[in-house]
């Protein structure tokens, strides 16, 4: 079988990536695999044994569906592929619904995000011409793969061809469990008698401010609790300014990204997220699995994995009277504490790796 993947991310082009390291296993199971990558730099072609990753080299993003296309003509079409499948039912699902319409290819497409949520529609303009897009192309693929149960009940009233098919994002909890601590947040910070950890990309949905604005109200009870908020992003600069104007700065810390999250999920008390929508929340499993106790809004996998007052605390999206209640209770609590950190570390028994490239690659091989 030969697939073509539309996607974004660029990091193939990192020789010894993870995501090029990723490809590599996942093509072990094609005859051929081709990726064309959305870039505006100067990458180079990858082409080894039966994998093949190409970038568009775009002068502009305008020509990233143009540049596609061009691509798939001149290079894989003579290839007769089997199967286009796109990163998303947004920009690539577009370009991998157009290049399935000329060349008269099954079309597959990821859900990695919560895109029917009303925060996602209401988080930005761009988002709402997305959701149009994914009402107009999810009904027309032969295969649809998403990453939650979430995701795919948000699908209920569409026309599909297809159910879509569950497959959660691979952790290796055997590597997090296995990992020294290398930055020890006790260590770095031993003002603090307890430490919440946050971890994400600084962005509008991510409503790290919830979290920041919570702070505020614990710290009058518990003067010693520290917040390090690790991440970065485009929100940095506002949510330090926010820091900053609620008196915060001797209680809340940022540190930057790190491939070493977990020593700082081994070296908290608690690990928060206060998203406003998530597709999956990947951080948060890998918490549990860590055995840190989770306080999590309803989103991603909440329901899912994450269960609540059984191994984690699930509070309403944006509610923070409810978050603070809930940090406060953990706080307070150390036997709810330890008991919700032992009944998380009990969905670390994840498939293997392995496995789960098979897994994933049979959703593609089985249309």
């Amino acid at each position: 079988m030969k697939v073509l993947i539309i996607n974004l991310d660029k990091g193939i082009f990192k020789q010894e990536s993870a995501v090029l390291e990723k490809l590599r296993k996942h093509s072990r199971f094609f005859d051929k695999f081709f990726t064309i990558t959305w870039t505006l730099k100067n990458d180079k072609v990858i082409i080894e044994n039966n994998l093949a990753a190409y970038p568009t080299n775009s002068i502009a993003k305008i020509f990233y569906i143009f540049d596609t296309l061009r691509i798939f003509k001149k290079f894989i079409a003579k290839e007769k592929i089997d199967l286009v499948s796109a990163q998303d039912p947004f920009e690539t699902g577009l370009a991998a619904w157009m290049v399935s319409r000329l060349f008269k290819i099954p079309l597959h497409l990821q859900v990695h995000t919560d895109v029917f949520s009303p925060y996602f529609w209401k988080d930005s303009f761009s988002n709402k011409i997305r959701v149009l897009l994914a009402k107009f192309l999810l009904p027309k693929a032969d295969g649809i793969r998403v990453v939650s149960e979430r995701i795919k009940k948000s699908f209920a009233g569409l026309n599909l061809k297809t159910e879509p098919v569950v497959l959660s994002i691979f952790v290796d909890a055997s590597k997090i469990q296995r990992a020294e601590i290398k930055s020890d947040l006790r260590k770095k910070y031993p003002q603090y008698d307890f430490i919440i950890l946050t971890a994400s990309r600084f962005t509008k949905e991510k409503n790290i401010g919830l979290s920041i604005g919570a702070m505020k109200e614990i710290v009058k009870r518990h003067p010693k609790t520290g917040l390090v908020i690790a991440g970065s992003g485009p929100e940095e600069n506002k949510l330090k300014v926010m820091v900053e104007k609620s008196g915060l700065n001797n209680n809340v810390v940022f540190e930057p990204w790190t491939k070493d999250l977990a020593s700082y999920y081994k070296s908290a008390d608690l690990f928060i997220l206060t998203s406003n929508y998530e597709g999956y929340g990947l951080v948060v499993e890998e918490a549990m699995i860590a055995g840190l106790p989770v306080v999590m809004t309803d989103v991603g996998l909440a329901g899912e994995i994450v269960k609540n007052e059984i191994n984690g605390i699930i509070v309403p999206v944006g509610d923070a009277d409810r978050l603070i209640n809930a940090v406060n209770l953990l706080l307070e609590n150390g036997e709810k504490r330890k008991n919700l950190a032992e009944k998380a570390l009990k969905i670390s028994a994840d498939l293997p790796e392995e496995e789960q490239i098979i897994r994933q690659s049979l959703v593609v091989k089985n249309l």
